[in-house]
C-alpha cells in the first residue's frame, strides 16, 4: 500500500450510468482514488457490501492490493472535533471492478454505460469524452496522433480518415454544441489594435478593396458596380462605427469584436450597389490581417463563405447571435 497526501475528490454517477468526477481528482501520477464510503455512495450499497466485494477482488487475484490501495491522511468532523485520520483509498481499477460485481440499480446503469464504452473501443478503436476534450484540447490532439501510430498494424483501427476528421474539426464539435445551446462569447481576447490613424486606415481599406475589385473584374467575376458606394463614404461610416469610442472607451474593445461587426455591418447595411457580401468578407479578413490576428486555422475559405451567407440571410433581431458566432469561431 502507498502513502499519499489526499487531494479533494468528488465523484458521482451521471444519468447515462457513467462515473463522472468533480474537483481535483488526480494525484501526481494522474490516478483516481476513492474511499470505501465514496464507492458505497456511488453504487448505492452499504460499506460492508462494498468491502466484501473488494476483499473477493483481491482474493481472486483480479487486482493486486499493493498497487491499487493507498493510505491518505483525511481530515474529518467527528462530533464537532476536527480529526485527521489515515484512511484507505482505492484506485479506479478497484472502483470499476466493484461496479461489475455490485447488485444495485446504479451499478446496473454503470455496467450498461461501461459495456457501451468498451464496445466503442473494440469496434472503433477509440471513444470520446467531450468534457475532457474541452479541458485538454492539446492532449487530445496528441492522443489522436498516438492512436494513429498504434493503429498502423491493427486491423480493428483502419479508421485513419475518421481520426483525421476528429482532429481537424475537434474545435468545430464544441462550436456546434455552443450554437445548439445558444451560448456565445460576448467579447474577444485581443485588445491590442493596430496603431494607425482612422483616416489612414480608411484610405488603405478603400485602396485595397479597389485592388480586389480590379482583380475580380479581370477574372470576369464582377462588374463596375461591384463595391460602388450608393452614398459617398458609406464604407468609411461603417468603419467609423466599428472603431468609435464613447466616454473615452472603445465601444468594441477587441480586434475580434471590431472585425465581426465590420463583417456584419457591410453585409447587412448594403453600402454598395453590388458585392456587399464579398466586400464584407474581404474587409473582415483584411482587418484581421492588418491587426496581425492569426485566423487561418480558424476561418477557412469554406467557413468564411458559410458565415457570410448565414449573416446575409439572418434576421436583424439575431444580430447578437451572428456576432457571437463569429467570435466563437475566432476563439
Amino acid at each position: 500500500m502507498k502513502n499519499r497526501v489526499k487531494k479533494e475528490l468528488h465523484f458521482y454517477q451521471a444519468k447515462n450510468g457513467a462515473i463522472e468526477f468533480r474537483g481535483d481528482f488526480s494525484d501526481e501520477e494522474n490516478v483516481i482514488w476513492g474511499s470505501l464510503k465514496q464507492i458505497a455512495e456511488l453504487f448505492g450499497r452499504d460499506k460492508s457490501v462494498i468491502s466484501r466485494h473488494i476483499k473477493n477482488i483481491f482474493k481472486s487475484g483480479e487486482l493486486d492490493q499493493n498497487s491499487t490501495v493507498a493510505i491518505f491522511a483525511t481530515v474529518q468532523d467527528e462530533s464537532g472535533r476536527i480529526v485527521s485520520r489515515n484512511i484507505e483509498y482505492y484506485n479506479l481499477d478497484v472502483i470499476l471492478a466493484v461496479g461489475y460485481r455490485v447488485d444495485s440499480k446504479t451499478a446496473t446503469e454503470f455496467r450498461k454505460w461501461a459495456t457501451k464504452t468498451l464496445k466503442e473501443y473494440i469496434t472503433k478503436g477509440y471513444t470520446l469524452n467531450k468534457k475532457v476534450l474541452k479541458k485538454k484540447h492539446q492532449e487530445f490532439l496528441k492522443a489522436v496522433e498516438d492512436i494513429k501510430i498504434l493503429a498502423k498494424n491493427n486491423g480493428l483501427l483502419e479508421s485513419s480518415e475518421i481520426l483525421d476528421l476528429v482532429k481537424t474539426f475537434s474545435s468545430t464539435w464544441f462550436n456546434l454544441e455552443s450554437y445548439d445551446k445558444q451560448v456565445f462569447p460576448e467579447k474577444g481576447k485581443r485588445k491590442k489594435s493596430l496603431k494607425i490613424s482612422f483616416e489612414k486606415l480608411s484610405q488603405e481599406l478603400y485602396q485595397d478593396l479597389a485592388k480586389f475589385k480590379k482583380e475580380l473584374i479581370r477574372k470576369k467575376e464582377a462588374t463596375e458596380l461591384f463595391a460602388q458606394e450608393k452614398n459617398e463614404k458609406s464604407l468609411e461610416g461603417i468603419l467609423g462605427n466599428v472603431l468609435q469610442s464613447a466616454f473615452g472607451k472603445e465601444v468594441y474593445e477587441t480586434v475580434e469584436e471590431k472585425a465581426a461587426h465590420l463583417l456584419y455591418f457591410i453585409i447587412k447595411n448594403h453600402p454598395f450597389n453590388d458585392g456587399n457580401k464579398r466586400s464584407g468578407a474581404f474587409a473582415f479578413i483584411w482587418f484581421l490581417k492588418k491587426n496581425k490576428f492569426k485566423f487561418a486555422e480558424k476561418i477557412s475559405p469554406a467557413t468564411l463563405t458559410t458565415l457570410t451567407l448565414l449573416i446575409a440571410e439572418s434576421n436583424p433581431k439575431d444580430k447578437d447571435k451572428m456576432i457571437g458566432l463569429v467570435l466563437l469561431l475566432l476563439k
